[in-house]
């Protein structure tokens, strides 16, 4: 569910050398207090994380005295997925894999837990595909099927496989399921109805507080004030961040929504950067440096912005991401002088990967920006334009419309866009108003 939307606009990097490090949208009000999450920049210690470790070892230690017990590997399998959300290290995803692997082989494939496990995995990896061959078998299999139907939806909306996520949907209905309702959310948000998509949110959290499980209620309150700040509503967007750190005091997605606030909404720069400064000690994963460099762009600091990518790409090349970043990389390389080639077959790899209007996107920029504009425009027409209400997205369809001399006040959304200049960031504010 989470899809990152505090840093949709990252990635858009189209340089607008106009701005200044002033706050000068005066209609906007500031929201970030540093009273508030000043006690979350200074722990030192992560009990959740040294209380997972602690497991680790323990049933490291049973298995290796009743290695028959593929069980174990279960385990640890789950702990080490739980070390990726917390650390942001790659390689205990892929020690995940590995471990559930193992157990299915043991198996000899008739386990549908395993097989959720698995997908679970591969999602997280961006491996959509074989997630869902994986839960093709498990709802063969039959055990705990409205979990695997459950799965099936969240999978077939990353294939942009629409028709079959909305079945799903039907399949799993229950108003009072928790499960059910955030993933109507969810469609509700692609459908562009983000007032309903909201509501539902809210609902399911009324079920998560009356649960008092503390695992929903930190996953409905960093998702939630997801949606509060693409639909404007900054205040409660940073209010339920801060309800997220208060049950998971090292929670740095939270901590990220929040530098986002203040920089977008804000525009303190000093804020921003002292939260992720901090995040980047405890939590580092490439997309952090991205954010860096449109603060620094924000302040026309090109060196220090251009150092920020650098460390980017470095520590993609440290470590095997898979498919993760694909889109990032596309987009950068779009826009760069001498890489618009790669960026052309990271599209099209993407197109295969997960045929959704995100990837044809990445495809129609690339051409935009290569200077094909006749053939970005039959792309978006083919596949984004009416066909997503991301504010990136739109943005780019605008850009090769008005290149195609196509753009008229009929189907222009620049109106739609400028109410998401939260979203996209203060950078792209003037090119948005002046198209």
């Amino acid at each position: 569910m989470k899809t990152y939307a505090v840093i949709s606009g990252l990635v858009v990097l189209l340089l607008c050398f106009f701005i200044n490090s002033n706050f000068n949208s005066t209609n906007k009000k500031r929201v970030v207090n540093f009273n508030d999450y000043e006690k979350y920049l200074t722990l030192n210690e992560n009990l959740k994380l040294e209380n997972i470790k602690t497991e680790i070892d323990f049933w490291e230690k049973k298995y290796s005295y009743s290695p028959n017990q593929y069980t174990y590997l279960i385990k640890l399998a789950s702990l080490n997925s739980q070390l990726f959300d917390i650390t942001g290290n790659i390689n205990n995803l892929y020690t995940a894999e590995n471990l559930l692997l193992d157990c299915n082989s043991r198996v000899n494939g008739k386990s549908a837990s395993i097989h959720r496990s698995i997908a679970k995995n591969y999602i997280s990896q961006h491996r959509f595909k074989d997630a869902l061959l994986h839960l093709e078998s498990a709802l063969y299999l039959g055990e705990n099927k409205l979990n695997t139907e459950k799965m099936l939806f969240d999978v077939y909306m990353e294939l942009g496989s629409y028709d079959e996520a909305k079945k799903k949907l039907t399949i799993i209905q229950d108003y009072d399921d928790f499960d059910y309702l955030i993933r109507l959310a969810k469609w509700n948000d692609y459908k562009g109805n983000l007032d309903d998509a909201i509501r539902v949110m809210e609902k399911a959290m009324v079920l998560a507080n009356q649960s008092k499980n503390n695992q929903q209620k930190e996953w409905i309150y960093s998702n939630i004030a997801d949606f509060y700040g693409h639909a404007g509503r900054i205040e409660e967007s940073y209010q339920y961040y801060l309800k997220t750190l208060e049950l998971d005091n090292n929670n740095m997605y939270a901590l990220k929504g929040i530098a986002w606030i203040a920089f977008s909404n804000d525009r303190s720069v000093t804020k921003s950067s002292k939260i992720i400064d901090f995040i980047e000690s405890k939590h580092l994963v490439p997309d952090l440096y991205l954010l860096k460099a449109d603060i620094y762009e924000y302040q026309d600091n090109i060196p220090a912005k251009e150092k920020a990518l650098k460390m980017y790409f470095n520590v993609l090349e440290q470590n095997n991401y898979g498919d993760m970043y694909n889109k990032y990389n596309a987009l950068l390389f779009a826009e760069s002088s001498d890489k618009k080639d790669i960026a052309l077959q990271i599209a099209k790899k993407e197109i295969n990967n997960r045929p959704t209007p995100e990837s044809y996107d990445l495809l129609a920029w690339t051409h935009y920006n290569m200077g094909n504009y006749q053939q970005a425009y039959e792309i978006a027409m083919n596949y984004t334009i009416n066909k997503s209400h991301e504010p990136t997205i739109l943005l780019h369809n605008e850009l090769i419309l008005k290149a195609n001399n196509k753009l008229t006040k009929e189907n222009s959304n620049k109106s739609e866009l400028l109410e998401s200049l939260y979203e996209l960031g203060p950078n792209l504010e003037n090119q948005i108003k002046n198209i």
